[in-house]
């Protein structure tokens, strides 16, 4: 007789059956992990709306955590009741909320991003050229495989952008070169890899079960890879991973003093001064 398997490890299996990210599923599961120990390892099928309540306040109050960290809490909760215990969610009445923080948001002129840009050489350069050029998001970017990249129509494809729907955005014609440079750097990598028995890249879904050669084929690959392969989480096999978004982000925040946002979404650099909505920000 199959053991059952620990609460953790099934609340994981059931975030991967629902496909949801290796970010969402680390969360996830460090919450629920976090809200368990919290009320001295009791299981959350014997508990309800008192503790789950406590355990919220306790965040806002004594852990002083902002508020879209509380809702990310909450909602690994919801997860945990509805999808893993399937269990109705308790109602939550006054609940008490982390107070959300208000800060005027500083967009860029025309002038810093061309300082930002100046300060930027190879990879990082062309990186940051393409968050402004063409509006994507930094993990997008990072995400970016060969087969979205549309030289002939001067365009690229966003795969599961945010709210798990694909777009398709502009790639300017002054970033072809280099990026074209680029996919040829990162063809050497690939072929590196393939030669010493590896080469293969993590797919999404089912893709790997429906093409079994999909995961070495060159569509496939990341634009931009990691410098080195790793374990993958989730399957245990040794692969080359997406450029971590960090080396963007280490690079570039010295550039000012306050620090740079560098995780939202960016406007191409002619919208810059007509769509301040839109336009990339920094927080002083």
């Amino acid at each position: 007789m199959e053991s059952k398997p620990k609460l953790l490890d099934h609340m994981r299996h059931v975030l991967r059956l629902k496909h949801m990210s290796i970010r969402t599923e680390k969360a996830y599961v460090q919450w629920a992990k976090r809200f368990i120990l919290f009320h001295h390892k009791r299981h959350p099928a014997d508990m309800g709306a008192p503790e789950i309540r406590a355990f919220l306040i306790h965040l806002a109050v004594d852990g002083e955590i902002a508020a879209s960290t509380q809702n990310v809490a909450l909602q690994a909760l919801v997860f945990l009741y509805r999808h893993v215990l399937k269990q109705p969610f308790p109602e939550l009445n006054d609940l008490e909320h982390a107070k959300k923080s208000r800060r005027i948001p500083v967009v860029f002129a025309r002038q810093e991003v061309t300082k930002v840009l100046a300060h930027l050489t190879g990879t990082p350069h062309l990186m940051a050229s393409l968050l402004y050029g063409s509006g994507l998001r930094l993990m997008e970017c990072v995400r970016l495989r060969v087969k979205d990249v549309d030289f002939a129509y001067h365009q690229l494809v966003v795969r599961d952008a945010k709210g798990a729907h694909d777009r398709v955005t502009m790639l300017p014609q002054s970033l072809e070169e280099t990026l074209q440079r680029q996919l040829a750097r990162t063809k050497l990598v690939h072929a590196e890899d393939l030669a010493a028995g590896y080469g293969e890249v993590y797919l999404p879904y089912a893709f790997a079960r429906k093409d079994p050669h999909a995961g070495t084929s060159w569509e496939w690959q990341y634009v931009f890879p990691a410098s080195k392969r790793s374990i993958d989480p989730r399957s245990g096999r040794e692969r080359r991973h997406h450029v971590s978004e960090t080396v963007l982000q280490k690079t570039v925040k010295p550039t000012f003093k306050g620090g740079w946002h560098a995780t939202g979404h960016f406007a191409p650099l002619p919208l810059l001064d007509t769509r301040p909505d839109q336009c990339p920000q920094r927080h002083r």
